[in-house]
């Protein structure tokens, strides 16, 4: 196996590392939506401080979590254009 064959299969592996951890990020940020979502409609209805401090703190939990998710196929697309590239070369 030559140095480009290694190349494209490290690559593989960093992409399953990489869609396996999305995915995870993924789940946390439905778990952080819901959660938003009650705080949310808590705060609209209550007239206790806490609950709008919640609302405040789930939405930036929210947030927090759409980034990562961002940044994970950012990084999970610039890895596929770097292995079809190789890949390119390979044929």
């Amino acid at each position: 196996m030559g140095r480009l064959e290694r190349r494209i299969m490290r690559l593989n592996d960093d992409l399953a590392k990489l869609a396996s951890q999305r995915e995870l990020v993924a789940e946390e940020l439905r778990f952080h939506r819901h959660l938003n979502d009650d705080a949310q409609r808590d705060a609209a209805v209550s007239e206790h401080p806490m609950d709008r401090s919640d609302a405040r703190a789930t939405g930036a939990d929210v947030a927090r979590f759409e980034r990562s998710l961002s940044d994970l196929d950012e990084r999970l697309d610039r890895l596929a254009a770097q292995r079809d590239k190789l890949l390119g070369k390979l044929a």
